[in-house]
């Protein structure tokens, strides 16, 4: 098996030496550096970086880890995190009726693609049931409305906090999340908790019935994003996008059938880019190291 390995994402002023200063933390305390991966933004003045580590041999033991990553963000100014490569952090599918993603993301969990657990999907409709039962996940309905918005939200947070959910994957879930909730669940900062996919290439075609609009104008590429949420409708942080070739032959029932395709293929590679810590957020936008 893989030797385990600890995972800093740091986010912070520009400056020189930073990679010098990291990585010399790392081999310090006796870290044997198996991925470093580092961007300077000179627009924005500002400095990402992913280092990541072996586990065995490095002077510090794991709960100590993170208090002293803290330290060390507090003193260059920035803001970080500290992840291990074998934990599998429990996450919350939410679906409405299409099955695609759902199926797809359950699979690749059940054969280790995908390291996290689900022991929970959230529903405003019944009809998955029996795929996440199949998976071994609870399966809660929970009705929503414009009139029942609030209270079911409520209910959602609880059920969340019930299971210790550290991630949110709306799979199709057509609902939106409103400020409340993410402002409750996912308060803004450089690592986000909540994946969303969308059936269009952003930012084209926002909002609903993507596909027939890009029928309608005639498109020759059809794709899927998946993004962080936020605030803004369909505008958060882009993580991963996928495209299929569409054409003049095409009725909008063949642009849905091969976007669900690409639907599946986004959200999957976004989820394992989050979870492989690979992603940093900064002004509105993603840096991807992958």
């Amino acid at each position: 098996m893989t030797a385990a390995t600890a995972i800093l994402q740091m986010i912070c002023p520009d400056q020189p030496g930073l990679v010098r200063e990291l990585s010399g933390w790392v081999a310090s305390n006796g870290g044997n550096i198996v991925h470093a991966d580092h961007h300077s933004d000179q627009g924005a003045g500002l400095f990402l970086s992913r280092i990541e580590w072996q586990l065995p041999g490095f002077g510090l033991p794991r709960e100590a880890i993170g208090p002293a990553v803290r330290a060390l963000a507090e003193r260059l100014g920035g803001d970080s995190t500290v992840t291990f490569s074998d934990d599998l952090p429990p996450a919350a599918i939410f679906v409405s009726k299409q099955d695609h993603c759902l199926l797809d993301l359950l699979w690749r969990v059940r054969t280790g693609e995908l390291p996290m657990r689900v022991p929970l999907v959230i529903a405003n409709h019944p009809d998955l049931a029996p795929i996440a039962e199949e998976f071994g996940a609870r399966f809660v309905v929970v009705p929503i409305s414009a009139d029942t918005r609030q209270q079911a939200e409520a209910t959602h947070l609880e059920l969340l906090a019930e299971h210790g959910i550290e991630l949110v994957v709306l799979a199709k879930y057509m609902q939106v999340l409103s400020p409340a909730f993410l402002a409750a669940f996912d308060p803004p900062d450089a690592f986000h908790r909540v994946i969303n996919i969308h059936h269009s290439f952003l930012p084209a075609f926002k909002g609903a019935q993507p596909y027939h609009r890009a029928w309608e104008r005639g498109v020759k590429l059809i794709g899927a994003t998946a993004h962080y949420v936020t605030e803004e409708l369909d505008g958060g942080p882009i993580i991963a996008q996928s495209t299929v070739s569409v054409s003049h032959r095409d009725e909008v029932e063949d642009l849905i059938r091969k976007g669900r395709d690409t639907e599946r293929l986004a959200l999957a590679r976004a989820v394992r880019l989050h979870l492989k810590r690979q992603v940093i957020v900064y002004r509105g936008r993603t840096a991807v190291f992958a």
